[in-house]
């Protein structure tokens, strides 16, 4: 290594990548800090401050919360995706985005090496790696959770926490409770720790971003969400009358009533990209509401078989960002085809917020596909029933041919 190199490093101000940094110093390294302000609960002027203490010659701090809403989070709703069913995604949206800042901080500062603090078990390692990689294949990545000398010197949180002690670096993790969490304007995850054990039943004091339904207000929140082609434009409380319409704004209103009433709470055991199965506990409260609403359009505006070839790609596009990939040819393959298929994608959807539910009362849109007259119980209308009958004779041909063959083994 040429240790007269500069270095820039994400950094969050926590345990990892607090240690990291003076690692690096140590090393020889000049390190610049690059803090990413994607919505988490954090003091950036104190995190800025605390990374030029422990020796960095530079810290960035950029905002990107008002592009992680209209560049991520709302392409993640027009494709619905979900992760094996749960996760919503929060910080896998969020890597390319920080990672992509990552790289032209790099490029500004001339610098040949970047970093960051992710470990060596994780997906986030893959996620930022592939996206330094896309955008410019000829940085150099260090990654201390991979280092052998790192690895010799701390194996665990356990020795972070003494080596922070030991150099007085200021920490939050402490061995009594040593989560991991990401916080971000779209989620709260919380991992390691006593949360490892799938059979550790979580306590309340886990959770940070939502409220526990159990003590969510006992009183429907009423609220209509607005679309266009698929894009999340307006909310309209109809407790308070309140109107949103900026897409910032409107993704964090969507937060603040979601956790008011218990909403987007997920415990789950997923497949990490490596193959490890990891226990995650997500709270994910204004992206469960609104993708439940755009969900709830597409059935009164998508074609049957444009929606149902939705449905078969998404959990691909889902594990193309779970993965890391969101700088590819399959994603933009696949996003292209998404986006087509939200043209029709637009209208108002009315739901309720009650005790950790989002109910679906009512949707209405002006490319509506639903013909009221043909699929009236009252009324003939548009339809002709008699039609039904050689529709059912020609699907059921092959089931006739083939009861005839389950006939010749029965004999």
């Amino acid at each position: 290594m040429n240790k007269k190199e500069k270095v820039i490093l994400a950094y969050s101000g926590g345990l990892d990548t607090s240690v990291i940094l003076k690692w690096l110093i140590e090393k020889g390294y000049e390190v610049i800090c690059y803090c990413a302000d994607v919505g988490q609960d954090d003091d950036f002027q104190a995190m800025e401050a605390k990374a030029l203490k422990i020796g960095a010659s530079k810290v960035y701090v950029e905002d990107l919360k008002a592009e992680l809403v209209t560049d991520y989070v709302f392409p993640a709703i027009k494709a619905n995706l979900i992760y094996e069913g749960k996760y919503l995604l929060g910080t896998a949206l969020a890597r390319p985005l920080i990672a992509k800042k990552h790289v032209e901080i790099a490029q500004k500062e001339k610098a040949k090496y970047i970093s960051h603090g992710a470990t060596g078990k994780g997906n986030d390692q893959v996620r930022f790696e592939m996206t330094y990689y896309a955008l410019d294949p000829h940085l150099l990545v260090l990654t201390p959770w991979r280092e052998p000398e790192f690895l010799a010197q701390f194996s665990g949180r356990t020795d972070l926490i003494a080596y922070s002690e030991e150099n007085h670096i200021p920490i939050s993790q402490t061995l009594k409770k040593p989560y991991s969490e990401d916080d971000n304007l779209i989620h709260i995850s919380h991992e390691a720790g006593v949360i490892e054990d799938p059979a550790f039943i979580a306590t309340e004091d886990v959770f940070s971003k939502t409220v526990s339904p159990k003590n969510a207000p006992d009183k429907e929140t009423i609220m209509e969400i607005h679309f266009e082609k698929g894009v999340p434009t307006q909310i309209i409380n109809q407790n308070d009358h309140t109107k949103v319409t900026n897409s910032l704004e409107l993704f964090e209103y969507a937060n603040t009533l979601g956790a008011a009433n218990g909403i987007g709470r997920e415990d789950m055991v997923e497949n990490r990209f490596i193959g490890l199965k990891s226990r995650g506990i997500y709270e994910t409260p204004g992206l469960e509401i609104l993708r439940k609403a755009h969900l709830d359009l597409e059935g009164l505006t998508i074609d049957k078989e444009v929606l149902h070839l939705k449905e078969m790609l998404m959990p691909k596009l889902a594990e193309i960002v779970y993965y890391g990939f969101w700088f590819s040819s399959e994603y933009e393959f696949l996003t292209a085809a998404f986006n087509q298929s939200q043209k029709t994608v637009s209208g108002v959807v009315t739901l309720s917020l009650y005790k950790g539910n989002v109910t679906i009362l009512k949707r209405t849109s002006p490319y509506s596909l639903y013909n009221q007259s043909a699929v009236s119980m009252d009324e003939i209308g548009d339809y002709d029933p008699t039609d039904a009958k050689g529709f059912i004779k020609i699907h059921a041909l092959r089931l006739r041919e083939y009861a005839k063959i389950n006939k010749l083994f029965e004999e």
